[in-house]
């Protein structure tokens, strides 16, 4: 005997809608608790609507170097400029690439104009200047040589870059063994990214190739300043006062050492080493140039198993390089390193034991993206690239907030019409609707003001707009899945078996609607930048959360109403009344005559 077929349940989850209800609502209530608790109870308002400054700028190549408008050449130098604007203390800017030559920035409210313009359409200063002194930022007292080796120290864990000449097929064997230089402890920076996501992950330790330098540390003790530098010029008094005051920990500070120094002075600058931690240089005057870079990039070194860095110099610059370095070969630590400034700020350090040429390499504990990210550093230089101003668009605090408010009474006038209309048309159908469009609501900003300090977005005009037009995508959810609903009655029916009947169908009909306003903002967001992808973000993100809302809000209260005596009576102001919807009663199926088959008496 077959075994009975099991009862399916209702479809729809009739019988547990307060599963779904009890996990939406877990899901607000957790939503709005992370927003108290982070902090962050408004959304992040763009420019537009917080007020701030846009600026365009326009790559522009020298003649005969069109292919230098790259992806890489541009994504370099979004690098360096955004690293530029927080120099300034700006607090989330943005910088972003738009179509193929051009890069907008974006400044919020509370910077100078005319400095945020200074910094960000001049061509970035690349300089190789000798390393005098380097301590940590902090003030600390001299550790003494008894208990403490010193940071430029050779019995030191090393975890510095060195610089040296690269192996050359045919070269001999005693140049290739002695080639590289020994890391140095007092190391910073190497190879390090210019951003500042990039900056905050500390590099892990390694040692570079080349045996342990045998050179006496006497002259690296943590703030001592020499006399003199590799090539005899004295810091004045002046600048040996701004080093010892220097504290690097300080953003403010760090973006104004060595501010407005001539590339022949001595200076002070900061750096970070490759724990992450910032040390404070003292430097010498430029020995050479970042247009006598002919070409540097990242590369993968075979035979040693680690990534370098590789540098061509151009004829002039070679010739500065190898004074330099002849000169620095000769000094202990840490005087016998060349920092790699860039904008002020030292990039890396590599130490030199021996005179270098037309081609040098540094390494160290590189991966491939730090090896990459110093070679494109250390080719912007040189790179034949500028960039023209193309426009510049302020907004003032005041603008934007009569633009926000003028946005949110559109959103009140637009929301105000939809519930007018459910609750003429739908009459009690139109509470279930209300309150979606609540539990919408709440989903939609406290995941806005999450999203602002995790992914840095900005709620902005257009953005705006899109909260607008979600609103009509929402409610066309409900009215089809209600349409369904009255349908069902209008053939005779009675409430419960029409809601789950009517969910099929019309969760059919959201879906695809829903996938397809979906498609159109992805769409949107990929192929267009700037404030027309804010439009896109938050029509593809409240069209999701559409989805979320119907099924695990919308349906299952309506389940439970069904349920209830006004809704399930249909009661007259219920929406559902079948005299007010024309229903008709149903079909009931009647006996047919027999017919008879014999045949008829003539």
């Amino acid at each position: 005997m077959a075994a009975p077929k099991k009862r399916r349940g209702p479809s729809g989850g009739q019988g547990r809608p307060g599963r779904a209800l009890a996990l939406i609502l877990i899901a607000m209530v957790a939503l709005t608790g992370g927003m108290f608790w982070s902090g962050h109870t408004t959304p992040r308002l763009g420019i537009d609507l917080a007020g701030g400054t846009t600026i365009t700028l326009k790559a522009e190549a020298e003649p005969g170097q069109e292919n230098a408008v790259n992806e890489t050449n541009m994504n370099t130098a979004v690098g360096i400029i955004e690293r530029r604007v927080n120099g300034l203390g700006v607090q989330e800017a943005e910088v972003q690439t738009q179509g193929r030559e051009n890069i907008v920035v974006n400044i919020p409210k509370g910077t100078d104009q005319e400095q945020a313009r200074q910094q960000v359409g001049t061509t970035a200063q690349l300089y190789f200047r000798p390393v005098l002194s380097v301590v940590g930022s902090d003030p600390v007292p001299t550790p003494s040589a008894s208990t403490t080796p010193s940071p430029g120290s050779s019995a030191k864990p090393s975890g510095k870059p060195s610089a040296s000449a690269p192996d050359k097929a045919d070269k001999g064997k005693d140049d290739k063994a002695t080639s590289s230089a020994t890391p140095s402890a007092s190391a910073t920076t190497q190879g390090r990214p210019v951003t500042d996501a990039l900056k905050k992950a500390p590099s892990p330790s390694a040692t570079a190739s080349g045996s342990p330098s045998a050179k006496p540390s006497g002259s690296a003790t943590p703030g001592a300043t020499p006399s003199a530098t590799p090539g005899g010029t004295t810091p004045d008094a002046k600048v040996q006062q701004q080093f010892a005051t220097l504290n690097c920990n300080d953003k403010q500070q760090r973006a104004n050492a060595g501010k407005g120094v001539k590339p022949t002075e001595t200076t002070v600058a900061c750096g970070q080493n490759s724990l992450g931690q910032w040390e404070k240089y003292l430097l010498g005057p430029a020995e050479v140039d970042g247009k006598d870079v002919d070409d540097a990039q990242g590369v993968l070194d075979q035979q040693r198993g680690m990534w370098i860095v590789q540098m061509e110099f151009t004829s002039g610059g070679t010739k500065k390089f190898q004074a330099i370095t002849s000169k620095l070969s000769q000094q202990a630590p840490p005087m016998n390193q060349f920092a790699i400034v860039l904008d002020g700020e030292v990039v890396s350090a590599p130490q030199v034991n021996q005179t270098l040429g037309a081609s040098a390499e540094i390494s160290g504990n590189f991966n491939q993206k730090s090896a990459q990210e110093l070679g494109n550093i250390l080719s912007y230089g040189a790179l034949p690239l500028s960039f023209k101003e193309q426009s510049v668009t302020t907004v003032t605090a005041a603008l934007g907030g009569e633009q926000l408010r003028a946005g949110l009474i559109a959103g009140a006038i637009g929301l105000a019409l939809v519930i007018i209309y459910l609750v003429v048309y739908y009459r009690g159908l139109s509470l279930i609707a209300i309150l979606s469009l609540a539990a919408s609501a709440v989903l939609t900003y406290t995941i806005m003001s999450l999203l602002g300090p995790a992914i840095g977005f900005a709620l902005n005009l257009p953005a705006v707009c899109g909260a607008i037009v979600a609103i009509g995508i929402t409610a066309d959810s409900f009215i089809v899945y209600f349409e369904r609903i009255r349908d069902e009655i209008r053939e005779g029916r009675t409430l419960r078996p029409a809601v789950e009947r009517a969910w099929p169908r019309a969760r059919r009909t959201i879906l695809v609607s829903d996938f397809v306003s979906f498609l159109a903002a992805a769409v949107l967001f990929i192929v267009t930048v700037g404030k027309v992808q804010g439009f896109a973000f938050t029509l593809g993100l409240t069209t999701l959360l559409d989805v979320v809302v119907v099924f695990l809000f919308t349906k299952p209260l309506m389940t439970l109403l069904a349920r209830g005596k006004f809704f399930g009576g249909q009661h007259p102001w219920s929406g559902l009344d079948p005299k007010r919807l024309g229903a008709q009663p149903p079909l009931r199926r009647t006996r047919r005559p027999a017919v008879s088959t014999e045949p008829k008496e003539a």
